[in-house]
């Protein structure tokens, strides 16, 4: 495994991050395709066995199970001082006030919320899941500086919005002396690559990290075109992010994959993992060898024959995801 600071501060983080929006309740009915806690049990261990430190959950995942499940994982394999856990705050919890958005009411209530449901004193990255347009970005980063001062936080980092709402929250927290963010969790993949002029140079002129999520497209950079599976047919993010995605793209990912006889997955990974402003794409795994490709993908090195083969027939399109 390989580490790399968060931005610009000293916390180290693996270059491969595990993804843990598919671990949750099933009965809470949010993804259908979502592990309980038995299953997830063997992706966690691995995990730890690969040095995957970043996990990456959310509140809003299964109503609150996820966080459930990533806490009880973090005591049963590994020590909580070698975990990264990132969690994030913002989409809905509940009705009233307090159930979503960045509010110093909902920050400060949510926050306390995941710390009960993960078990932990501190969450080491709090992230906010998407611009709040009705509330002030004064009010926001107060409070996320406020949860950090408190030492409930250490770090904090932002995820899918556009790169002025961004600087306008990193503006205002530098001009009033808050805690600025280190991270952004951004859709990034070899069909869906905006970003690259929306909003990395941003994050190289501020020092903030990209947090990739659906590197792999919802898998759909990691299996030859026109193949589905039983969760590709069931997940709405997906579909409505993806649908069919860009067949000359995919095909030649598989072709690059099969002449170099590894799984397609390594070669869109080592891609993503390619860019400087990139941190650690985050897997959403669901078996333990999803994590074995992701970890053998920093060994891959593509030439630039490869790389042009890659690029080439992307075409632009709208950001999606926010």
């Amino acid at each position: 495994m390989e580490y790399v600071p968060l931005g610009r501060t000293d916390l180290l983080v693996s270059r491969i991050a595990l993804g843990c929006m598919g671990f949750a309740d099933p009965a809470q009915g949010v993804n259908p395709w979502a592990l309980n806690e038995q299953a997830a049990a063997p992706i966690f261990r691995r995990a730890v066995e690969l040095g995957i430190t970043l996990w990456d959950t959310a509140n809003v995942y299964g109503g609150g199970t996820s966080e459930e499940i990533v806490g009880r994982a973090v005591k049963e394999y590994a020590r909580r001082e070698d975990v990264v856990i990132a969690t994030k705050v913002g989409l809905p919890m509940h009705d009233g006030p307090g159930g979503s958005g960045l509010s110093r009411e909902a920050i400060l209530d949510q926050v306390d919320a995941s710390l009960a449901r993960l078990g932990t004193d501190y969450i080491d990255l709090y992230q906010v899941h998407r611009f709040d347009p009705g509330t002030p970005v004064e009010e926001t980063m107060e409070a996320l500086h406020e949860v950090v001062a408190a030492g409930k936080v250490r770090y904090i980092g932002a995820s899918s919005m556009w790169a002025w709402q961004f600087s306008k929250m990193q503006h205002t927290a530098t001009h009033r002396g808050h805690t600025r963010f280190v991270s952004m969790q951004n859709q990034y993949s070899l069909v869906q690559r905006e970003d690259e002029r929306e909003m990395f140079p941003l994050l190289v002129d501020q020092g903030v990290s990209s947090l990739p999520w659906c590197p792999l497209a919802k898998g759909r950079l990691a299996r030859p075109y026109g193949q589905a599976t039983g969760r590709s047919a069931k997940d709405p993010i997906g579909q409505r992010f993806f649908g069919d995605v860009d067949r000359p793209i995919v095909d030649a990912v598989h072709r690059i994959a099969t002449t170099r006889e590894i799984p397609m997955a390594q070669v869109s990974l080592a891609w993503a993992l390619g860019n400087p402003t990139v941190a650690a794409p985050v897997i959403g795994a669901t078996k333990p060898a999803h994590l074995d490709d992701a970890v053998a993908a920093l060994a891959v090195r593509l030439d630039e024959t490869e790389i042009d083969a890659l690029e080439s027939r992307y075409t632009p399109r709208h950001p999606t995801g926010f």
